[in-house]
């Protein structure tokens, strides 16, 4: 052993300048680990994994289960290199979970759920889909919306505008909306009326159903012109739906104003969200992609955040931040650069100890920060953890 450390010594002294380029090397490396690695609070160490969500509303569970969960789980076990398929089935909702292998990533993980699934034949009314890959610590930001508009329409902005805008950012998965009111237009049936007209409560569910879509027509030349024919037939207002035609009695048209009354409400609900003194909010939950770095992606969730407030949205509403993961992850970063430095001090320490030599001491404390870096940046999957 003695004699061996005699020759690398004997080999680094004749070979300074191979040394010293290696040394160089060696600290580039450390350098750019340190500025590609993503450094990340909560570390994301959970298998990949693809959750299918499927929701077929007013259904009891046993029904979920038997129409809807099991043939998506047949369809899913024969995915390669899956090690497990779980699911949950409630009143209207079928979520299952396909768990894999070491080492499998995101893309493949979602582009084999997403071809088995279009062999999947289910019954009209359910609605399948996939969660994009984020996992169980993915939650980096939340907001509320400050406005003194009605509720009902802050949550309209917050479906139709933020969340929209927001899913443009690079690194955010989904944005889970919290409270308000969702908006809907309600029709309120007069019985008597329809018996007067002789008409019933389906004719004028079909008759609305149906009236709400755009159809595209042919093209009528006119010369060297050419017009679109489309038939126009979104609802958009109340006057909208009172004017829609359910049918013709004689020479009499008979329309949903004459046996119902229509006016804007909202679905029921089923709670309510509240921050400090104001008991009824609507919030935002931003949820990041998995391996993305949460500090960069805060970063551009801010900077969006900033362009909603001053340029888009109407000045009687803003969006107020008032929980993000930069904090955790500063003080993540602060405790790790701690740990280094108490390290190269105990290293430096050491070999001065037994050594009894400055220069030997300095070149130890030089090599220790690159390594350090290098080691964290190829031993931990998801960044600098604490």
């Amino acid at each position: 052993m003695h004699k061996f450390v005699e020759n690398i010594i004997a080999f680094a002294l004749r070979n300074h300048i191979l040394v010293l380029f290696m040394t160089a090397l060696l600290l580039v490396a450390g350098i750019l680990c340190y500025k590609n690695t993503p450094i990340e609070a909560y570390p994301d160490v959970t298998n990949t994994r693809v959750q299918i969500i499927a929701q077929w509303p007013g259904r009891s569970a046993e029904e979920v289960e038997k129409f809807v969960t099991l043939p998506v789980m047949q369809q899913l076990n024969t995915i390669p290199r899956k090690t497990e398929v779980r699911s949950t089935s409630l009143f209207g909702l079928s979520v299952v979970t396909v768990l894999f292998e070491d080492g499998v990533d995101d893309f493949y993980a979602q582009q084999y759920a997403s071809n088995r699934m279009q062999d999947i034949d289910l019954l009209e009314g359910v609605d399948l889909s996939i969660e994009p890959p984020s996992g169980a610590t993915g939650e980096i930001f939340r907001y509320i919306i400050e406005s003194d508009l009605p509720i009902r329409e802050v949550t309209a902005i917050q479906e139709w505008v933020i969340e929209r805008e927001l899913l443009l950012v690079p690194g955010i998965a989904t944005i889970a909306s919290f409270g308000g009111e969702e908006k809907m237009f309600e029709i309120k049936v007069n019985p008597a009326e329809l018996t007067n007209y002789d008409l019933s409560p389906l004719q004028v569910y079909e008759a609305v159903a149906s009236s709400n879509i755009n159809v595209g027509g042919d093209i009528i030349r006119k010369g060297s012109q050419a017009y679109v024919v489309r038939g126009i037939g979104l609802l958009e207002s109340i006057e909208d739906i009172e004017n829609i035609l359910i049918e013709v009695k004689g020479d009499m048209p008979i329309r949903i104003k004459q046996v119902a009354t229509v006016s804007v409400s909202s679905k029921p609900r089923l709670g309510q969200v509240g921050l400090n003194e104001k008991d009824d909010v609507v919030q935002g939950i931003v949820i990041m992609l998995r391996g993305q770095n949460p500090g960069e992606v805060i970063e551009r969730l801010k900077e969006k955040i900033e362009e909603l407030n001053e340029r888009i949205l109407p000045e009687n509403v803003k969006i107020v931040p008032f929980m993000d993961r930069t904090k955790l992850v500063d003080a993540t970063v602060s405790i790790v650069l701690k740990n280094m430095i108490e390290g190269i001090l105990l290293v430096s320490l050491i070999v001065f100890i037994f050594l009894f030599n400055w220069r030997t001491t300095f070149i130890v404390a030089t090599v220790t920060p690159p390594l350090f870096l290098i080691r964290y940046h190829y031993v931990t999957d998801s960044g600098i953890a604490c």
